[in-house]
């Protein structure tokens, strides 16, 4: 099962961030990494409930066990608001460093349209394009390997805790950039803790972070100074925003290189009809669907498994709340000809 790779953390581990990857047979001797019966429960969940499957994972604050059969474990921080959580102040402070670069305003008027962002969470999106990166980099004969993302130039969008960013870049990108929204908790620290924590310091890919507000462009310098330059986009979980689906295209159709590809995931928690109504958008605005279907989000590819899939439809007779949660849409957009 896939969200069987991520456990919670009761302790937080020693800094592996130096250590090379371990290979997928090594064994792990951390007793934090040890599932304890409500991890195993959690875990099972799955198999007792076989048309569920958690839509997020974790605590504002909490720290997450992200198991990779090609990068060993990683240590993964759940945004927090400070607020939110007892672990708020190590959230928000970049080990061995000064104050955080982007830091939240503390103004208690703009908490809930801030939470609204729903960055405090890690969506298990994230995990479909983690593992689908991990995989193609590991030459999956059943993985598309437009998933491949070595000497890839990578923007992450409405990134949260950012994992498909660490997974690109340990599957050597040669560019990794990390966005989320300005008001997001994630940049108060939280991004720049995960990737120092998961990224060698021997690591060739060139990681930043920015604050990006979607269809925000050209006033903003970074955005006019890196137009037409990302060959991989990447959108886990940003659809539930009707509002912001034209924002949301306009960002990627101006980034994407000529010939870049954006990868969209997102879950049926919201339902489907607003997933047709951006892919409408997406049309309309100049992206094209080059590749669309469904993913079983209770199917993985670790230990000799193989996720499962289906056609993308519109309309699914007989699908409600109590049967589509298990599945998630994975699409691939390029420019329209």
């Amino acid at each position: 099962m896939l969200s069987s790779r991520l456990r919670p953390l009761h302790t937080l581990p020693p800094d592996l961030s130096t250590e090379k990857p371990r290979d997928a047979d090594d064994n792990d001797n951390n007793d934090d990494a040890s599932a304890d019966a409500e991890d195993l429960f959690t875990a099972f969940l799955p198999h007792l409930f076989p048309n569920d499957a958690p839509q997020f994972h974790g605590d504002p604050g909490q720290y997450l066990l992200y198991t990779s059969p090609r990068y060993g474990n990683l240590t993964i921080q759940v945004p927090s608001y400070p607020e939110q959580s007892g672990n708020a102040s190590s959230a928000t402070q970049d080990p061995g460093s000064e104050a955080p670069a982007f830091p939240i305003e503390s103004d208690s008027s703009q908490l809930e349209k801030r939470r609204t962002l729903f960055a405090h969470i890690l969506w298990s999106s994230g995990l479909v394009v983690a593992e689908a990166v991990e995989n193609a980099h590991a030459a999956h004969e059943h993985v598309d390997p437009m998933w491949k993302m070595e000497g890839e130039k990578v923007l992450e969008l409405g990134a949260g805790a950012a994992l498909p960013s660490i997974v690109s870049a340990l599957a050597g990108a040669s560019e990794v950039t990390i966005t989320d929204h300005p008001s997001s908790p994630a940049l108060s620290g939280t991004i720049v803790w995960n990737m120092k924590r998961n990224i060698p310091a021997t690591n060739a890919c060139a990681v930043s972070i920015q604050p990006h507000e979607w269809g925000v462009l050209s006033s903003n310098s970074w955005a006019v100074a890196n137009k037409g330059h990302f060959t991989r986009i990447i959108a886990a979980d940003c659809l539930w925003m009707r509002s912001q689906h034209e924002n949301l295209v306009r960002t990627m159709k101006w980034f994407l290189a000529p010939e870049g590809r954006v990868w969209v995931v997102a879950g049926f928690h919201t339902g489907r009809a607003i997933l047709v109504e951006f892919l409408k958008v997406v049309s309309e605005m100049g992206l094209a669907v080059e590749v669309i279907y469904e993913r079983d989000q209770n199917t993985s590819y670790a230990e000799g498994g193989h996720e499962v899939r289906r056609d993308w439809v519109e309309v699914r007779d007989g699908e409600g709340p109590e049967n589509r949660m298990r599945w998630c849409v994975v699409a691939r957009l390029k420019h329209a000809s």
